[in-house]
């Protein structure tokens, strides 16, 4: 089997349907979010790499096919016009590290409707959960003002390609680099690591398992201090690399308790021992808010270490994302539930000034001081670029966030940007609005839903 089958059930079902019913026009999906999660400010547009990967390998085999037949429990003939079914379509994106606001598409995939339709449970998956740890490890970035940040998350991501995208994204967003090796080695970033208490203890003393360390390892090394007593451990480490000379470059790392006041007393203990030099580092439940708070301390900590919570980005481990048919045939569709209205047709979005962004539809001329954030990534199937670097990326990232108002980059109660939308959108979501009323007038009339007036009307805000 392949990727193909790492599908949700009814998008295999309604792809039969569309070509028993030979409805194989071109159809645009449009993958949007529609709100930001609690204390985000903006979000960062990743996994469309991976996306792109999945749709020129999308080709539907036999053992496919078979996989779809067993789930449903059908003869392999009911799905045989599945088989060979590859994607041969367009995809318009927002490219990998740029700031994207709520409602703003960040890919648009025109194809034929079965093609569109199988894609979908994929596609959202990989933009959804990417794009969430990338903001957050973008946050911590700017929460660190400048100091390094390294990637630690892996033992505890929900899997580890999960682990490997969240390096990935870590270094995408401007760390330092990453504990996991794997990700470190293929990505050709920093591999970042120290010990665990675990090695400390399996030694008689402190004092022990830290010289035997360094033994092992010539050049800098980074002591675990917090295994017994904080204090002392940061004297024998002290002692330990101002016996063998190992000062410059050497760090000592804390993992528990108060990170701040223990920062500040193992500062002043390594400067009392004349290894001013050393550097401090900091792990242990840390994502932005911590590091922000330990910033705007002062506490002289050099290097973060982040993981779980910026991993599993674990104050807002979802989107509120969406991946919703805006036009099939030309004929531009909308969804009118209450609180889940849409925007109908394909559409582009245009950067203004302090990110006061205009999302329009994809064939209006852009405003003058306008540019456009999708691209055509994808034609007939096929890649129209080259996959950007990890530099290219944070190079991206770094433009769009000086852009982005200070409000908008706080880490605490921050307000995000409202793109508008242009005059022309706006003026198509009635039109298509009055047709879809006119098309259901009656029903609507005896019995008005959530949202709409006894005479029908609703008013435009997509979701």
């Amino acid at each position: 089997m392949s990727d193909a089958t790492t599908t949700d059930l009814y998008e295999v079902t309604m792809a039969m349907s569309y070509l028993r019913e030979g409805m194989t026009g071109p159809a645009t999906f449009s993958l949007f979010v529609r709100d930001l999660p609690p204390d985000r400010g903006f979000l960062v547009a990743a996994g469309l790499e991976s996306a792109l990967d999945y749709l020129a390998d999308l080709l539907l085999s036999p053992e496919d096919v078979d996989a779809f037949a067993s789930a449903l429990h059908r003869p392999r003939r009911d799905l045989q016009s599945l088989l060979g079914l590859e994607f041969t379509g367009d995809v318009r994106a927002v490219p990998e590290g740029r700031i994207v606001l709520a409602g703003e598409p960040l890919l648009e995939v025109t194809a034929p409707l079965p093609q569109a339709q199988l894609a979908e449970t994929y596609v959202l998956n990989q933009l959804s959960h990417q794009t969430a740890i990338a903001s957050k490890a973008a946050r911590c970035v700017l929460a660190a003002a400048g100091r390094p940040v390294v990637d630690f998350s892996l033992r505890r991501t929900h899997g580890p390609q999960a682990g490997f995208q969240a390096a990935r994204l870590g270094a995408l967003a401007g760390f330092a680099g990453t504990s996991n090796v794997a990700a470190a080695t293929t990505l050709g970033i920093p591999a970042v690591g120290t010990m665990a208490h675990s090695y400390v203890e399996a030694f008689p003393t402190e004092e022990q398992a830290f010289r035997a360390f360094a033994r092992s390892h010539p050049g800098p090394v980074t002591l675990l201090v917090d295994t017994y007593d904080t204090e002392e451990g940061v004297r024998v480490a002290a002692r330990v690399l101002r016996d063998l000379d190992r000062g410059p470059g050497s760090a000592v790392r804390l993992d528990s308790g108060d990170l701040g006041t223990l920062a500040a007393r193992t500062r002043a203990l390594l400067d009392a021992a004349g290894l001013p030099d050393v550097r401090i580092t900091a792990s242990g439940s840390l994502d932005e808010y911590a590091v922000d708070d330990l910033v705007r301390s002062g506490a002289p900590i050099d290097t973060y270490a982040v993981g779980t919570r910026v991993g599993v980005s674990a104050d807002a481990p979802y989107l509120d994302s969406a991946y919703k048919l805006v036009e099939y045939d030309g004929r531009p569709v909308m969804k009118l539930s209450s609180a889940k209205v849409t925007a109908p047709g394909p559409k582009q979005v245009f950067r203004r000034p302090g990110c006061t962004d205009v999302i329009a539809l994809a064939d209006e001329p852009p405003p003058e001081d306008g540019r456009p954030l999708l691209e055509t990534v994808m034609r007939n199937g096929r890649r129209t670029t080259a996959r950007p670097t990890l530099d290219e990326c944070r190079e991206t990232l770094a433009v769009d966030l000086a852009e982005l108002p200070s409000a908008a980059r706080r880490i605490r109660a921050p307000a995000a940007p409202r793109a508008a939308f242009s005059e022309p959108l706006s003026a198509l979501a009635s039109r298509v609005r009055r047709r879809i009323e006119e098309e259901t007038s009656a029903p609507a009339a005896l019995h008005p839903g959530p949202g709409r007036t006894a005479s029908g009307s609703h008013r435009f805000v997509p979701k």
